[in-house]
């Protein structure tokens, strides 16, 4: 039997976890296909059939499918899934919503958020907030599957030549109904890809003070993220949170500033590249996963460096 992956797209563009999903989903079975549902999705499809390692795209097109619900788009996965060994997903906020209520309908013991495939039925996950790691075996019928895309790399967007076929939809559902959307906008790199990620914790003391990490983040072309103590406190919104609670990173940097390091916010960053740490807390436990940690007060550290990237710039120009 075939695998078959879960696209997360929005109508006009794939989703970027979507090709690191495909890379694993390969590794797992090589007649891999990719499910796309959506309303007036032409460029998508045509974007995965020409991606790596795809065999087959299977294209459900529905005004109905126009925004995502999770509870619509269950119905037809479950439909599809009669010819799959497989179902796939990334592990991701779409993927975390969305593959449980498969699970649940296909009565199959969902395997979560896998770094590593060992085997058609074999795979690495992290447990306890990463600092333990399970090798699980399922033995259900049909495996579903969600991936964490940042430990594999994304596929290409080349050089496939998957054959296209369209398929019918389900029927919606008449219990929840999409209201509206609200999206903030940013000219900045997504945070979950981006190569350089600075982020602040309750050290920064105020959401205002958070113009410091703008600034440097501007001067690096960097996302913003924060940990969950900046998140709760108010300082920041929580689309930045980064953690065990909000969104796995590996850039190849990742600043630290003013975040103590609890178990949960490692958890999310600490497989990045280059880990470099900022707090006056020289105990902090940050610091044991730092390759450089810098024991200085943010407020004198953070200005001095800003001050150091104008000047490489002026330089540069």
């Amino acid at each position: 039997m075939s695998a078959l992956l879960i696209a997360e797209h929005n109508n006009k563009e794939v989703k970027p976890f979507t090709l690191n999903a495909i890379t694993a989903a390969s590794q797992i079975d090589q007649d891999l296909h990719v499910l796309v549902i959506g309303c007036k999705a032409d460029d998508v499809v045509k974007s995965i059939s020409q991606t790596a390692n795809v065999k087959k795209v299977i294209y459900i097109d529905n005004e109905i499918y126009e925004n995502y619900l999770a509870e619509n788009f269950t119905p037809v996965i479950v439909k599809q899934s009669e010819n799959y060994s497989h179902i796939i997903c990334s592990a991701n906020t779409f993927g975390k919503n969305l593959m449980p209520r498969v699970a649940a309908l296909l009565d199959s013991s969902q395997v979560s958020d896998v770094i590593k495939v060992i085997s058609s039925d074999t795979f690495l996950r992290p447990i306890y907030a990463g600092n333990a790691f399970a090798t699980v075996k399922s033995t259900d019928q049909k495996k579903c599957i969600t991936i964490r895309p940042t430990s594999f790399d994304p596929a290409s967007t080349s050089g496939g030549l998957a054959e296209i076929i369209k398929a019918d939809s389900a029927e919606a559902t008449s219990l929840t109904k999409f209201v509206k959307r609200e999206e903030v906008k940013s000219d900045r790199p997504e945070l979950g890809t981006a190569r350089i990620v600075i982020s602040g914790g309750r050290g920064m003391q105020s959401g205002e003070n958070f113009k410091l990490i703008t600034a440097v983040a501007d001067k690096l072309n960097a996302a913003i993220g924060a940990s969950r103590a900046a998140v709760d406190a108010g300082y920041i919104t929580n689309d930045h949170q980064v953690g065990q609670t909000g969104k796995v990173v590996v850039p190849d940097l990742y600043i630290a500033v003013g975040i103590s390091g609890a178990i949960q916010h490692l958890a999310g960053m600490k497989e990045s590249k280059i880990i470099v740490a900022i707090n006056k807390d020289g105990e902090a436990p940050i610091f044991s996963v730092a390759d450089y940690g810098l024991e200085a007060d943010l407020f004198e550290a953070l200005p001095k460096f800003l001050e150091e990237l104008n000047k490489l710039n002026t330089i540069q120009k």
